[in-house]
């Protein structure tokens, strides 16, 4: 696979460099990030934030802000507020001193609705939600104008200020913008700018009963904090007249360029914040750090690294239309950052003892073994050698098919880093007949890298030495879903398609020695298995290893099969 250089060129940093050049905004460039608060962020948010704090690192004097979307305190929770900042510092950027909140200019706002009330361009209305739907229209009929959009200017303010003050129950009236019931463009019909809300605010308190609309609060703090470029995703695309409605309407003190992009969207991955939401709440998984999520949490943990997902997001680059993108695709960056970082061990995950009968019951030999090929600099480390040893149930088949070239009776292979060894007796269980050891033989004068090795044979696996090896608990992860999203019928509950086979644990397992109080966060290549990240769920006595990406890359293989680029 190629390596794209960073940040290569797109049609965003296009039309930036070239406001720059035309010295459009005093030749500034200030982007922001403005999460709501109510949720986790996960990888497709990765891609927005590697956007826009990228375009502004990438420009002389740009700056990011990062602005907590706070209007909605019905679902907002300071638990997401330090979550989000957690994330976008752990991706490797810093908003520095401009950390903004959207309820910081909630006394603002409601001066800027007021200025539209002045102006005739706001009214109170007093339909309910179902009759406000029902005058809206359809995407092919216009909408009709409401029964109180009329009202004079002296009794919207008068209204108004009696929303403020409480004097309302929810749902009795909202402030809406007078644009236009007949427009093709159903965002223009006279949307919702503020709603009655009697909820404290998780920051402000029951200072405020009314919360304004993102549509309005959303381009308006944009204008405050000078943002030049407001970079959102392609489904605000039919909002940006009203955006730049809004500004231009309540005579906001600065005009920001809205550009789209295409959002990220992955095979296999729940990427909406209310599935995720329903998943946690119904403890369908273990939380928002579960491994099996795509959120930048359970990433984490999983064992992915910020280099990868910045990697990711460079290598998808940023398009002007939806695409899905494979699931592979994420999996093949994660093993090519971790194939550089992560040192190689031994692990037996389905453990099948060996008693090596010709080789001294007392004696442990210390072999040579390689950290990371990729980085001959880390060199190398001792793995201890004995009489028993443990190999993994599925490298032994005492009746083997064809292509099967690993252990059988009286058949050999080589031991990794160590000796060439024979089956030469099958241990079963008299009550279950189950295999329960193997005896071999080992051949002394096949010690790996001896010059004077002439025996080849077919296969090589991997072991660990019976007396010294470290107990373990593996969990492998697969995809939470059965099914991709994009197929689940929209009348199915989607919850039906969860993955029972999504998490294996495997908790006889067994470790080379040398991860022996293996601190969590700690990246490694179990050979022939996959990458794996040390869990925080370890204890000093038994690691746990989660399973951050098998080494099957079969995005190499779809590449492959494509055209040429």
């Amino acid at each position: 696979m190629e390596t794209l250089p960073p940040s290569h060129s797109n049609f965003i940093r296009e039309r930036v460099a070239a406001d720059r050049a035309a010295g459009k905004h005093g030749g500034l460039v200030v982007t922001r990030f403005p999460p709501e608060p109510n949720g986790h962020l996960h990888i497709g948010h990765a891609k927005s934030i590697c956007l826009n704090f990228g375009i502004a690192n990438e420009s002389p004097g740009g700056i990011c802000h990062l602005r907590l979307d706070d209007t909605n305190p019905t679902t907002e929770d300071p638990e997401y507020v330090e979550a989000i900042q957690e994330d976008i510092r752990w991706l490797g950027f810093d908003w520095h001193d401009k950390l903004f909140y959207a309820s910081d200019y909630f006394e603002r706002l409601y001066a800027f609705a007021v200025t539209l009330i002045k102006k005739d361009k706001a009214y109170v209305d007093s339909l309910s939600a179902e009759h406000m739907r029902e005058y809206r229209g359809t995407l092919t009929e216009p909408g009709r104008n409401s029964p109180f959009r009329n009202r004079s200017v002296e009794e919207n303010l008068a209204l108004f200020e009696c929303m403020r003050a409480g004097a309302f129950p929810n749902g009795a009236h909202v402030l809406r913008a007078k644009i236009d019931m007949a427009s093709p463009n159903i965002n223009l019909r006279d949307p919702v700018l503020y709603r009655i809300r009697h909820t404290a605010h998780y920051r402000t308190g029951t200072a405020w009963c009314i919360y304004p609309a993102y549509d309005f609060a959303h381009p308006l703090s944009d204008a405050m904090e000078g943002i030049t470029h407001s970079i959102c995703t392609l489904e605000f695309e039919d909002h940006r007249p009203l955006y730049d409605w809004v500004v231009t309407e309540a005579n906001a003190p600065h005009r920001p360029q809205q550009i789209e992009f295409a959002r990220l969207n992955l095979t296999f991955a729940v990427m909406s914040k209310r599935k995720l939401l329903e998943l946690v709440e119904k403890k369908l998984v273990a939380g928002w750090d579960d491994p099996r999520l795509p959120t930048l949490k359970g990433l984490r943990r999983r064992g992915v690294t910020p280099e990868a997902i910045r990697a990711f997001c460079e290598h998808i680059g940023v398009a002007k239309r939806d695409a899905v993108v494979e699931m592979q695709l994420l999996e093949h960056v994660i093993r090519e950052d971790l194939n550089k970082r992560a040192p190689r061990v031994m692990a037996v995950l389905k453990p099948l003892k060996v008693i090596l009968d010709n080789y001294p019951e007392q004696a442990v030999e210390e072999l040579d073994a390689v950290n990371n090929p990729e980085d001959p600099s880390v060199g190398i480390r001792k793995i201890p050698f004995s009489h028993t040893l443990y190999i993994e149930q599925d490298d032994f088949r005492e009746d083997p098919p064809k292509q099967f070239f690993r252990l059988a009776p009286g058949r050999e292979v080589r031991l990794r880093y160590a000796y060439i060894i024979t089956c030469v007796g099958v241990v079963k269980d008299p009550q279950t007949g189950a295999i329960t050891a193997l005896h071999c033989t080992y051949d002394q004068e096949t010690k790996s890298g001896a010059s004077q090795e002439q025996r080849k044979v077919k296969a090589t696996i991997h072991w660990v030495s019976a007396p010294h090896a470290i107990p373990a608990e593996v969990r492998l992860y697969n995809p939470l879903l059965t099914t991709d999203p994009s197929k689940i019928p929209a009348n199915q509950d989607w919850t039906t398609y969860l993955n029972p086979q999504s998490l294996e644990r495997l908790t006889e397992c067994l470790v080379e020695p040398g991860l022996r109080g293996v601190q969590p966060g700690t990246h490694v290549q179990f050979e022939r298995q996959g990458y794996f990240c040390v869990d925080p769920d370890s204890s000093a006595q038994t690691p746990v290893f989660n399973r951050t990406v098998s080494l099957k890359d079969a995005w190499a293989k779809i590449e492959k099969s494509q055209p040429p680029r």
